[in-house]
């Protein structure tokens, strides 16, 4: 499928949700899989028709001590203390929800200095669409908080090639950077998936090893004609 019509399905289904509160979209997937890219081209097309508000994992990291507290290349740790599921509810998904006052932050955490920010509090529309992309979204702390599932599946071989481009400054060198994904990164990525079964919780799986010509496949429940 045409990349622009794919991000056309998918922004129409996420439009045509009627509630009294914000459309909260969680995009998940493994790293370098091509989250963020999605989220900014979803992002484009439904500004045409509802407001957008932008939020990803990546500003609610925990510190380094704790995420590192099991070892720094450890697998457990990378699943189980990555990332503050806490801070990610009281923040952004719990003010967009129900019983919310939409007043949110899109970030609290800056892992690249080790240090929180002062990002201030915002205001978003009633019938904004959140979308908040990163990794281990589905998981039980803030699965129930989605109200629209996107899962962008790339192969580990893809995420890693992609990796090793994207991540070489982070990382120093195209060693470090495979070092750390063949010995954290993919094992944690994968024990996510074996543990919480993503695809089976997405409302819709992209596959994204061909960018410019995605598959996309919605849940059973979708009148797939459409």
């Amino acid at each position: 499928m045409p990349r622009r019509e794919m991000l056309h399905h998918i922004a129409r289904r996420i439009a045509d949700i009627d509630q009294p509160h914000a459309v909260r979209v969680g995009i998940d997937g493994p790293g370098a899989a091509g989250k963020t890219t999605l989220a900014d081209e979803l992002g484009e097309v439904l500004a045409t028709q509802r407001p957008v508000v932008r939020a990803g994992i990546d500003g609610f990291h925990h510190p380094r001590s704790h995420r590192t507290r099991r070892g720094p290349d450890s697998v457990e740790g990378y699943y189980h203390d990555s990332f503050d599921h806490d801070a990610i509810c009281d923040n952004v998904l719990t003010p967009l929800g129900p019983d919310g006052d939409g007043v949110y932050r899109p970030a609290v955490f800056d892992f690249r200095v080790d240090s929180t920010v002062d990002s201030p509090w915002e205001q978003a529309p009633a019938d904004a669409v959140l979308l908040f992309e990163g990794m281990f979204l589905f998981r039980p702390e803030l699965n129930a908080h989605w109200d629209f599932r996107i899962f962008v599946h790339a192969d580990f071989e893809t995420t890693l090639m992609r990796a090793t481009r994207r991540d070489l400054e982070l990382f120093g060198s195209d060693d470090e950077v495979r070092r750390k994904y063949h010995t954290r990164y993919i094992p944690g990525q994968q024990m996510y998936i074996d543990t919480v079964r993503p695809h089976a919780a997405a409302d819709v799986v992209i596959d994204n090893n061909h960018p410019h010509k995605p598959a996309m496949q919605w849940a059973p429940f979708y009148d797939t004609d459409t």
